[in-house]
């Protein structure tokens, strides 16, 4: 993903650790990129675990969805709320000073309201919404797509068309879409409209989450401002979700369902995956995110039903290809 949420995908990365290297003619170091092998070893086990946290909890979301008849609503506002506790919690822990310079900073408020509402409410809803109409591996997947978005963009800032690498991701990305959407037969859909409509969206949303909040995040940090941006993006949900009048009937197995999909699935992915980002780097991190849409069809293979054709399966692969494509 330029990055990858992804689904679930964090709200921006921050900038790679640099590393001293040399010397100018003023006797100062100059900044390297280069990072050592424990690095980059490190770093890609870290981004790894998050995109497999991802992956999981797409499928264990369908399962709170299916088996305990979990409004997709309700679980957003819930797992927004509790993750943004534990996100401003960290803050308030680690980085107390950029917590309080945020609170202080009314310039930042209405930039930190569009980023909830784009990065975090729109993503969260419509990613839970197409796993419900569909499953997690087939939303998984649809959400990648955001890159296409990114690159749109960059293009557009740039100038420029898409390069011949990029315009060959762009058509793969184009038929997987095709082909998962109809199953190969171009007279039909073999989606759901609605799946397919609140996947696109999540694409959408996830790629605004690669560029809007990356100046606030320079400025507040990861855990300041995703904190933050859950919370709002929670209590908006709350007068329309009322999550203590429509909370489903859980046994202690949704009850740990639910815990993992707040601390491991939202909490503990994006700590792990923007941690091994700053060792790694973005390339690196974005290549191991693709760990993510192919947990995400594993699991639901294995724990939640999902049933996918050859056709679905083609065209999931050529849309992961577009990720190594796409830069």
């Amino acid at each position: 993903m330029c990055t990858s949420k992804t689904s679930e995908r964090p709200a921006g990365v921050a900038e790679p650790d640099v590393a001293e290297s040399g010397e100018t003619a003023n006797g100062r170091p100059t900044p390297s990129f280069e990072r050592t092998p424990r690095d980059i070893l490190v770093g890609g086990g870290l981004a790894l675990a998050g995109g497999v946290l991802w992956g999981v909890n797409a499928t264990v979301s369908k399962i709170l969805m299916g088996s305990y008849h979990a409004d997709p609503l309700w679980i957003a506002c819930v797992r927004e709320l509790l993750a943004g506790v534990i996100f401003l919690v960290c803050s308030g822990l680690f980085t107390p000073d950029k917590l309080m310079g945020a609170l202080k900073d009314r310039g930042s408020y209405p930039r930190l309201l569009v980023c909830a509402v784009t990065c975090v409410l729109m993503v969260q809803v419509s990613y839970l919404k197409a796993i419900d109409w569909t499953n997690s591996g087939t939303a998984t997947v649809l959400q990648t797509l955001n890159l296409l978005v990114v690159l749109a963009f960059v293009c557009i800032m740039g100038r420029r068309l898409p390069g011949k690498r990029e315009s060959v991701g762009v058509a793969l990305a184009f038929v997987g879409t095709v082909l998962i959407a109809t199953g190969g037969d171009l007279t039909q859909l073999s989606l759901p409209l609605p799946g397919l409509l609140w996947g696109l969206t999540d694409a959408v949303g996830t790629s605004m989450m690669t560029i809007l909040p990356i100046a606030l995040m320079a400025k507040w940090g990861n855990f300041t401002v995703n904190g933050i941006m859950f919370m709002i993006s929670g209590i908006l949900l709350l007068p329309f979700v009322k999550p203590w009048a429509t909370a489903p009937a859980l046994d202690w197995v949704g009850v740990a369902l639910m815990a993992f999909t707040v601390i491991g699935g939202t909490f503990g992915a994006f700590w792990l995956f923007l941690a091994g980002t700053q060792k790694c780097g973005a390339m690196r991190a974005t290549m191991l995110g693709t760990s993510e849409p192919v947990t995400a069809t594993i699991s639901g293979v294995l724990f939640a039903g999902a049933v996918f054709t050859p056709t679905d399966l083609a065209g999931f692969a050529m849309i992961i290809i577009m990720v190594f494509l796409v830069r």
